[in-house]
């Protein structure tokens, strides 16, 4: 009650307590949210961290809740809602802060003419889960296009507002400074493309997206489970082993978890209402409303066992775990 109390003073009566937060998630699984926030602005963002670091509750920055698996149990701390959605276009270059939709940003860039993030046309989520995850597709990764980022460092005594290069952010595939330093979260992100003939843009996210309605599971997910293999000389001769045409898959010197995955013969395998995908084996899918984040969770480790014990590959997950 003193937390609550000492929260409201400084967020005002916006504060909510125990909000199911599988409404906000693509998986639509987990528990509720012990204080929620929905933060508008940058300094709401940084009163929020503020407040929380003061109450000495832990902080979960919630953007499009893809990539997220939420606890049955909930997250026992301040969900941070990032709605801050300004956006702002000049020349080649677009600002957004973290809360603007990618949806929203690649419509701008295809409005304009600006090429840079074909590759995202179809994808959910938040410009700030993007820049965390680095999420990519096609080859292609948010950090590709980052001019510099915008972010709270939350570390030390004081919450201070902090500029990024590009370089300073450490992309990596799947990864970033933010993603290894929960004491940073991204406010906004400058976003620097290319001009491009309208037509050739279009054509290209159109194809995109075709390609992701056709390789993607219809069921709510939080997108791809595990991160892609990058192909050493000993993981090619592991696929060589399995099978030669595995070599096939093989694409920018990765290969898909979901190829190991297959091989193991664990596609539409089910625990409880998870199921590794019939349609594509690298995504775990919530397949009946009696699905719990706690089968996910099972399923998830199942199969990295059996990848593990039957080719010696250890996958790793992309998907976030909150409060667990």
């Amino acid at each position: 009650m003193e937390i609550l109390v000492k929260l409201k003073e400084k967020l005002g009566e916006n504060i909510r307590e125990n909000v199911p937060l599988a409404p906000f998630t693509t998986y639509k699984l987990g528990g509720p949210a012990r204080y929620f926030f929905v933060a508008q602005t940058e300094n709401e963002v940084k009163l929020a961290a503020e407040t929380a670091k003061a109450c000495g509750i832990p902080i979960f920055v919630l953007g499009g809740g893809s990539n997220i698996l939420v606890n049955d149990n909930g997250f026992d701390g301040l969900a941070i809602k990032m709605e801050n959605r300004e956006l702002k276009i000049d020349g080649d270059k677009i600002k957004a802060g973290a809360g603007v939709m990618l949806g929203q940003i690649v419509s701008l860039a295809l409005q304009n003419g600006l090429s840079g993030l074909e590759w995202a046309a179809g994808i959910p989520g938040t410009i700030g889960g993007a820049v965390r995850g680095n999420a990519g597709a096609f080859g292609k990764s948010t950090g590709d296009t980052i001019a510099k980022i915008r972010a709270l460092n939350i570390a030390g005594e004081q919450v201070k507002i902090i500029e990024l290069t590009k370089e300073q952010c450490e992309f990596d595939y799947r990864e970033s400074i933010f993603k290894k330093n929960n004491s940073l979260i991204v406010l906004e992100a400058e976003l620097s493309l290319a001009l491009k003939d309208k037509a050739e843009v279009q054509k290209q996210m159109a194809g995109n997206i075709q390609s992701r309605a056709n390789s993607h599971p219809k069921f709510p997910s939080a997108g791809c489970s595990f991160k892609n293999i990058i192909v050493t000389d000993e993981i090619r001769e592991k696929i060589k082993t399995i099978n030669p045409e595995g070599e096939q898959k093989i694409k920018g010197g990765k290969i898909g978890a979901g190829w190991f995955i297959d091989q193991a013969g664990l596609k539409g395998y089910k625990i409880g209402g998870a199921q590794v995908s019939a349609e594509h084996a690298n995504f775990v899918v919530k397949v009946d409303d009696a699905a719990r984040a706690e089968h996910v969770v099972m399923l998830i480790s199942y199969v990295k066992q059996q990848v593990r014990d039957k080719f010696g590959v250890q996958l790793q997950e992309e998907v976030q775990y909150v409060g667990f």
